[in-house]
């Protein structure tokens, strides 16, 4: 290896397009910095993307989740399906909720919840199911549709903005969809989300809720004071400055996701056949937005310790939370997640790895003596 880097190759970066300050400075001298045009303009964006009418905007992935869970009327008493590989935004939203967590085991192939494990979960009480897209490879959706039946599923696509699965864009198969522009995100707002719903029903009030209640379209007399409002709801809506920041980046994200792949393609190829090494797996009926370059190594915290020591950075990203003393009553059986948990490591993949950066990950992790 002739190449070496003389500072840590992150495993994260913040994307920010240049033209992004011209557009901020007007928007901060507008005397307009709240949610406005900017949001309109960036839902209108995103909606087109998606290809689904119903994309809500918010400050965070995490409050799409919580809202999801308010249209299905989750509460006290009631279960939810739900899988311990995922950062906590995931599975907090639950218990805030005062419902109880039902871990489901994995998919080792692929790090995803597994539809035979939800089945067996099924109770009484189940009251939805969330699934997340580990690294950005989608969930089998449909086939846990069909499993669970008229119970919604949520789909946690904080890694997978522009993923495919057979055929469409993420955002389109699970009943809530809900999206991540946090600061590493392929796309952000430097925070934010996206709730997309499958009917205009659940839009609507989607719309209300993150907003107080109050419907922004319809005033009194005095344009200062709300009309009556029906429900209570939060202060979770995303506001112009978020929303401009969007727009800027947003014209990016498809080059983005294309060096994801590349990179992801080329590790691929270049880690084939390595017997101390297991790489996921991969249906040619979906595309993953690989937010993350996971793989399966043996002696993983040895693995680590060596690229990190070669400077790159080298991680398991989110720790499993039914470790955590929080969720300690949930806890149950999990043979999938601790074989994947014990050996699954994600190395840099990202728009940031130059052709010299992964030509020297590559060569290291081949000499790692497994």
């Amino acid at each position: 290896m002739n190449y070496k880097p003389s500072t840590m190759i992150p495993l994260f970066k913040v994307f920010m397009a240049s033209e992004v300050l011209d557009a901020l400075k007007e928007v901060l001298y507008s005397g307009f910095v709240a949610q406005g045009p900017k949001v309109d303009e960036f839902e209108a964006k995103l909606s087109e993307f998606f290809g689904n009418p119903y994309v809500v905007t918010l400050n965070s992935g995490t409050t799409a989740l919580h809202l999801a869970l308010d249209l299905i009327g989750v509460g006290p008493g009631d279960e939810v399906i739900t899988t311990p590989m995922t950062c906590t935004a995931t599975n907090w939203p639950i218990l805030a909720h005062g419902a109880t967590i039902v871990w489901a085991d994995i998919d080792p192939a692929t790090g995803n919840i597994d539809p035979a494990s939800i089945q067996k979960r099924l109770t009484a009480k189940t009251k939805a199911v969330m699934a997340v897209d580990w690294g950005g490879y989608p969930c089998d959706i449909q086939t846990i549709k069909k499993i669970v039946g008229n119970i919604p599923v949520i789909e946690d696509a904080a890694h997978a903005i522009g993923a495919m699965y057979k055929g469409k864009m993420v955002g389109n198969t699970a009943d809530y969809t809900c999206f991540s522009f946090q600061a590493i995100k392929h796309l952000t707002t430097v925070d934010g989300g996206a709730l997309l719903t499958k009917t205009k029903k659940d839009y609507k009030k989607a719309i209300l809720l993150r907003y107080f209640g109050i419907d922004r379209n319809k005033r009194s007399n005095d344009y200062r004071i709300e009309k009556d409002i029906s429900m209570w709801g939060y202060k979770f809506h995303m506001n112009d400055v978020n929303a401009t920041i969007g727009l800027a980046n947003f014209s990016h994200t498809i080059e983005i996701l294309q060096k994801h792949r590349d990179n992801a393609m080329y590790y691929r190829n270049a880690f084939m056949g390595l017997p101390w090494l297991t790489l996921m797996h991969e249906d040619a009926r979906y595309l993953s937005s690989n937010w993350l370059f996971t793989m399966k190594v043996r002696r993983s915290a040895r693995f680590m310790d060596y690229m990190k020591s070669h400077n790159v950075m080298a991680s398991k990203v989110h720790r499993r939370n039914d470790t955590h003393p929080v969720t300690r009553a949930f806890r149950r059986p999990l043979p999938n997640v601790d074989t994947f948990y014990r050996d699954m490591v994600c190395i840099p993949v990202g728009w940031w790895v130059t052709q010299e950066d992964r030509e020297y990950i590559a060569d290291l992790v081949r000499s790692f003596p497994g």
